[in-house]
């Protein structure tokens, strides 16, 4: 195969080489440092073209190539072709209930620094939160080597968000409606690159898909658990969004009519079933006990927790089973804190999928995120790199004309 095969019948020399250049770098942005013969077969773009895209890229400063290890055999050793991490990063932020965590994440998807703060239910303003925030982006700044490029900023929310322009419709547990989330952050963080915006649990599902725990599938679900449940889902590859970006909102399937009341307007949704509060209720432990207190206790054998969490488990069992027949995923992922209740309640999940439809339950993993805590947040870099990724010499173009 070579470079044409990728392009569409009427596309300019000038697209094909954009779009080669974009295969290129997000080859070498998924996998890391790599050889040209490997990037030969991951890209099926010809060696020589290969060099010639890899020699403008590298003038970009976008990769650079390097000789690796020892030679074996004739002839010259093979080039590695390698991400420019440190020179070329965006700025992450997941914003939580309880905390912020910001992150410089160099091209390749790697965290290079990073700060954190917590939250109170008083520092929810969003003005409030975002100037924190900026005070956090700024000593991120302090540890940035001189000649970096900053080429965007992702956000991952606990909220519906519309996709077009990054304003958030509903956040429930931050109390935001209808919140510029995306002017704001031009505003007070950072007012010169492109600012996306999306849901949290969207975010994990695109990591953990491009370089987690999923990567070597097509179909997954992962639920993002803490004061509530959001899901992202991709299908063939594909993240499933809806017309305006605000498709699996699975916290707010209401599981239980006559159930607790929701932060949404709602009752008996699924969040309030198996959130953090349901967890709370469910195992005896006190309202302003943490998800890790109530591990810690399950951990220790105690049997009140234990009871309570197979009963989470059981009702969570029912939401996943019709997230499955919906759905019919190769893998669930359970991330945020409830990958930690995970080895509490998969027995109970496992029992409610095999009540379900059997063909789309047959050989469904249900597994904790391969990227840990960090899946939202990577996700929130990894939808700030796709204008590079998409466009590598244009965007880096409209970068240094805005500058």
């Amino acid at each position: 195969m070579n470079e044409l095969s990728h392009a569409r019948p009427g596309r300019t020399q000038d697209e094909v080489r954009r779009h080669n250049l974009s295969v290129l770098l997000r080859a070498v942005h998924v996998q890391g440092p790599t050889s040209r013969a490997r990037l030969t077969a991951a890209t099926g773009l010809n060696r020589s073209t290969i060099g010639t895209l890899a020699a403008e890229l590298a003038e970009a400063g976008l990769i650079r190539e390097e000789t690796l290890g020892e030679r074996h055999g004739a002839g010259r050793p093979s080039l590695v072709v390698t991400p420019e991490r440190e020179r070329v990063y965006v700025l992450a932020l997941d914003i939580g209930v309880d905390r912020v965590v910001a992150a410089r994440v160099g091209l390749g998807g790697q965290i290079l620094d990073r700060r954190q703060f917590g939250l109170s239910t008083q520092d929810y303003e969003p003005v409030k939160l975002l100037r924190r925030a900026a005070t956090a982006t700024r000593a991120l700044s302090q540890t940035t080597p001189g000649r970096s490029l900053l080429v965007g900023v992702g956000i991952a929310v606990p909220a519906i968000v519309r996709r077009d322009d990054g304003l958030v419709r509903l956040a429930p547990n931050l109390g935001w409606v209808d919140v510029p989330l995306a002017d704001l952050v031009a505003k007070h963080v950072a007012a010169t690159v492109p600012i996306s915006v999306g849901n949290d649990a969207d975010l994990g599902a695109l990591a953990e898909h491009v370089r987690g725990g999923a990567a070597d599938v097509q179909d997954l679900i992962y639920l993002s658990g803490e004061v509530g449940l959001g899901g992202g889902i991709i299908t063939g590859g594909q993240a499933m969004s809806g017309v305006s970006g605000y498709a699996g909102e699975v916290g707010h399937m209401v599981i239980n009519p006559g159930g607790r009341p929701c932060h949404c307007g709602g009752r008996g949704c699924l969040e309030t079933e198996v959130g953090e509060d349901a967890v709370r209720a469910a195992t005896g432990h006190p309202a302003d006990a943490s998800f890790g207190d109530v591990v810690a206790a399950a951990a220790r054998g105690e049997a009140t927790t234990l009871a309570g969490l197979r009963e989470v488990g059981r009702v969570l069992g029912l939401g996943v089973t019709n997230m499955v027949n919906i759905f019919n995923p190769a893998v669930v992922i359970f991330g945020g804190q409830m990958q930690h209740l995970l080895p509490y309640v998969e027995h109970e999940l496992r029992e409610a999928l095999a009540s379900g439809l059997r063909p789309s339950s047959d050989g469904v993993r249900l597994i904790a995120p391969g990227l840990g805590d960090d899946s939202t947040l990577l996700g929130a870099a990894e939808r700030a790199f796709e204008g590079l990724l998409d466009d590598p010499i244009g965007r880096l173009s409209a970068l240094r004309a805005g500058a």
